[in-house]
């Protein structure tokens, strides 16, 4: 059991602390390379939809970069207001780079079944995210903080994606040859992996709970 425990939490800092950051900062290579030879795949959206492309690459990067922090326990409890300063950002990234990305995946040339998958992952990334938001503007925190578990879970898409871009590469695939894959591999396994940490979460409240009533009684 604690072996389980310390490679769990071993996974979740290399996760949050290395491949969220380092994610975010690979996108900006096009900074120096241009589109077309670090993201060719690409070229065509960031020169028919500028305003799309953009938004979703760097604010999609901005929300991986703050994903950590906004699950640091010592930060929220410690600095409350920074952390909502840093939920709002986080927020506001989100709405941005979905509605470019569903914009994006309603134009993409790489097919429908591609298309439906980006297309909906955009919708569920912005939904779970302003829900998540919502209920922590009413003050009910522990909803608040299962959908925030879902959003990031749906932020992270971007770092499983690379990861199956790297797979791929391996087999000599490009990202023509799986982007109907990607489509809906990139979030899906992403948001049941999600939905086991909020139920698992929720049972092990339930358990506390029924410990402190024996306890009391």
């Amino acid at each position: 059991m604690i072996a389980t425990r310390s490679t769990f939490a071993t996974s979740r800092f290399v996760l949050l602390w290395v491949l969220c950051p380092v994610v975010a900062l690979a996108t900006f290579r096009f900074l120096f390379g241009g589109v077309a030879a670090t993201m060719g795949d690409f070229l065509y959206h960031a020169e028919m939809r500028p305003v799309a492309f953009y938004a979703h690459i760097v604010l999609a990067s901005v929300a991986l970069v703050l994903v950590p922090f906004q699950f640091w326990q010592g930060l929220r409890s410690r600095q409350i207001q920074l952390h909502r300063w840093l939920g709002r950002i986080y927020g506001i990234s989100i709405l941005a780079s979905g509605s470019g990305g569903l914009w994006l995946a309603a134009t993409t040339e790489s097919g429908n079944v591609a298309a439906w998958g980006f297309g909906l992952l955009a919708i569920a990334w912005v939904g779970t995210t302003a829900y998540g938001i919502l209920l922590a503007m009413g003050r009910n925190i522990p909803a608040h903080r299962d959908w925030m578990i879902r959003s990031a879970a749906l932020t992270m898409a971007a770092v499983t994606l690379r990861i199956y871009l790297g797979l791929g590469m391996v087999f000599g695939l490009d990202y023509g040859d799986i982007v109907s894959f990607l489509g809906w591999g990139c979030w899906v396994p992403n948001l049941l992996a999600a939905e086991f940490i909020v139920r698992r979460g929720r049972k092990g409240t339930l358990r506390r709970v029924a410990v402190a009533s024996v306890r009391t009684a």
